[in-house]
Formats: C-alpha cells, sequence, structure tokens
C-alpha cells in the first residue's frame, strides 16, 4: 500500500476507449490525466487493481451514456464506490469551448473531488430488462403512430381525405381505407405496402405489450404495479412503464421531489422582492413524464369507478384503495377550478399530472409500508 489515503478518479467514456484522471483527496491534492485505456473488462480490472495498491480508498465516477452500466457494475463488484454523474448537471465555466477527453476526465475528477456532481440512479440488471422491453413498445408505439400519418397524409394528397367528424383508425376508417379504388396500379402498390407495414407494427406491439404482460410478474416491483393500476387512468402498460422509468420511488424522501424529478414544477426566475415563475422545467425523465400526463386526462371526468375496472381495484390493499379514490375526487375537482378560472385545458392536465405524482408517491409509500407490516420479525 502506497503513502497516499484516498483519491478520486474521473473517467470520459467511449465506445473504444476511456480517458482517465486521478485527483489526490484535499483542498492541494495533485490532479493529473492517467491516460487512456480500452473500453473493456479486463483493462479496467487492471487499472482499479493498480490504483488500490496505491491507494487506501478510492472512488470512480463517470457520465451517463450511451455506454450504460456495465461500467458502474464492475467497480462495484471489484469492491469500490463509482457514480454515474448526470450530465446536464455537470458544472460547466461559461465560455469554455474547448472539449476533450483529457478535459473532461480531468474536470470530472475535480468535480467528484468537491462533491460537486449529481449521481443518477443505476438501476440492477433485472430492471434495466424491463425499463428496455418498455421502451421498445414505445419505439414502436411511435413507429406505427407515423406509419398511419403516412397513410393519411397519402390519401389527402390524393384528394380522398376521412371525415373529420369521424375517429380514426377504428374498424371502420380501416375497411374506409381498404375500399379505397386508386387510378394507377403503382398508387394502389404502395397503398398495400403501407397498410402491411401498419398491420406488421400492430403485431410487433401486441408481443410486446404480451411481452410486458408475462414478465412483471416476477419483477421486484410487481406489488407497486399491481397498486397503481387501481388508480384511475393507469392500467398494466402506463404503470410498468412509469416505474421502468423512475425506479425506486423510496429514494425520494417528498412528493415535491418527485414532481421536481418528473420536470412537472414551474421554472422560476426570481431576484430580490420580484418572483416570477415561468413553465415547467421538463426536466428528468421525459418518457415518464409523458405517460403520467397521458394517464392525467382521465380526471377531467367526474369519479367513478367502472365495471371492468373494479376488479383492479379490489386487487390493491385498502390503503391504496382509499389513495385511489381520494385521488380521483381531489384532481377532478382541482381540474374543474382550474377551468372555471380560465386555464386551458392542457395547462390544467399539467397540474393535474403533477398532483398525481404526490398520489403515486403516497402510493408507493403505503405499499412500503404493507410490506414491511407483512414481514415477520
Amino acid at each position: 500500500m502506497g503513502d497516499y489515503s484516498e483519491a478520486f478518479v474521473g473517467i470520459d467514456t467511449s465506445k473504444l476507449r476511456n480517458a482517465v484522471a486521478i485527483a489526490d483527496a484535499g483542498r492541494d491534492g495533485e490532479v493529473r490525466f492517467l491516460g487512456e485505456i480500452e473500453n473493456t473488462p479486463a483493462a479496467t480490472a487492471k487499472l482499479v487493481r493498480k490504483l488500490a495498491a496505491k491507494y487506501k480508498r478510492l472512488t470512480f465516477c463517470y457520465e451517463a451514456g450511451p455506454t450504460g452500466y456495465g461500467l458502474h457494475r464492475q467497480i462495484k463488484g471489484l469492491g469500490f464506490e463509482c457514480a454515474v454523474v448526470a450530465p446536464s448537471l455537470v458544472p460547466k465555466r461559461r465560455g469554455d469551448k474547448v472539449k476533450t477527453n483529457r478535459r473532461d476526465a480531468l474536470g470530472l475528477a475535480k468535480l467528484l473531488r468537491a462533491d460537486e456532481l449529481t449521481a443518477v440512479w443505476v438501476p440492477d440488471g433485472g430492471h434495466e430488462a424491463m425499463r428496455d422491453l418498455t421502451r421498445a413498445r414505445e419505439t414502436t408505439m411511435l413507429d406505427l403512430r407515423t406509419k398511419r400519418q403516412h397513410v393519411s397524409a397519402f390519401l389527402l394528397r390524393l384528394g380522398r381525405p376521412y371525415p373529420e367528424s369521424k375517429k380514426t383508425w377504428t374498424k371502420l376508417h380501416v375497411s374506409w381505407i381498404a375500399s379505397q379504388k386508386l387510378e394507377h396500379p403503382q398508387q394502389r402498390l404502395v397503398l398495400e405496402e403501407m397498410l402491411l407495414a401498419i398491420r406488421q407494427a400492430q403485431e410487433r406491439l401486441q408481443r410486446l405489450e404480451q411481452a410486458i404482460a408475462a414478465a412483471v410478474p416476477e419483477w421486484s416491483l410487481a406489488p407497486l404495479v399491481t397498486a397503481l393500476i387501481a388508480m384511475r387512468g393507469m392500467d398494466l402498460i402506463s404503470a410498468t412503464t412509469l416505474l421502468a422509468e423512475i425506479g425506486d420511488l423510496s429514494r425520494f424522501r417528498t412528493p415535491t421531489e418527485l414532481m421536481a424529478y418528473l420536470g412537472l414544477v414551474p421554472s422560476e426566475d426570481s431576484t430580490g422582492d420580484t418572483v416570477k415563475r415561468g413553465p415547467i422545467t421538463k426536466a428528468g425523465n421525459r418518457r415518464a413524464r409523458r405517460m403520467l400526463v397521458e394517464c392525467s386526462w382521465s380526471y377531467q371526468h367526474p369519479p367513478r369507478v367502472g365495471q371492468a375496472k373494479q376488479p383492479k381495484v379490489d386487487a390493491a390493499p385498502p390503503t391504496v384503495r382509499e389513495i385511489a379514490w381520494k385521488a380521483q375526487c381531489r384532481l377532478y375537482r382541482r381540474y374543474r377550478a382550474l377551468i372555471r378560472n380560465g386555464k386551458l385545458k392542457t395547462v390544467a392536465i399539467i397540474a393535474i399530472a403533477r398532483e398525481l405524482a404526490g398520489f403515486i408517491w403516497a402510493v408507493a409509500r403505503a405499499v412500503t409500508a404493507a410490506r414491511v407490516a407483512a414481514t415477520p420479525a
């Protein structure tokens, strides 16, 4: 063991090579660039062993990015602390226009030593796999929507718009599209290929949703999924997507922290006695925010529990059922009050989504408490 007690290691990751810098502990500790290593487990293990032979304590960090969490898991497996840093929250000097791997690694090491970095929550392998599955489903849904827009635009260009008073992409609409007699065989071929692509996307979407339904019972957050389904506007897909994106809700000490994480709190530019609040920050996870806003549209209707929803409500613990009904009553009144005050529907729904995040936080707390109470002493 060397003479040094502690060091902070910053790693700038890339596809093939990682740049490594180290900062010795203390305000006047030396900061130096160690060079680049191959982005392989063997090279990483060699680097960690080399540094561990010199320092009693090591802390690593790197920015979250396309290289994933494999480096984090390997370093943690070797017995050292490693933080995955949010790139958007890394402090940067205004006017600094020079960016290199060396400078990035040195900056990470110095900021880690100064405790100026914000770490992201790192999922385990099973949670990351569920997140990949829900994101694949979202990608397929967006692909299906784009393909449908292509068909509508194609028919509109040919002077065959579907009546606006009728809903699109119902069975009636699809039959109407299939019945269109186009003049040129080339155009008929194009339409047939477009409809085939839509059917293939629908089949892929169905397979992914079935896979999600099959995977949820084995997931660590399965009890929380069952609880969230009891809430209005949420089904298996929306609840699973929300939890896959947000992760461990227990890390949020208050519901306000969850709202801020989802980017649903107002931005602010205040000074002195002047308080100026603007639109929501849209920080954090956009997929979770979008799903939450979609679920919030159901709260514009009076509170009720439908016949199809009742079994899902009954499957939740009693405390969760109480929270779900309280959310219905509270959010409906809130929505009507905002509309009476002249707010746009979209603005009102964002406010409802923010409060709905608080109820989701309360449901997570209730599920955790019920689980602790059921655990034998």
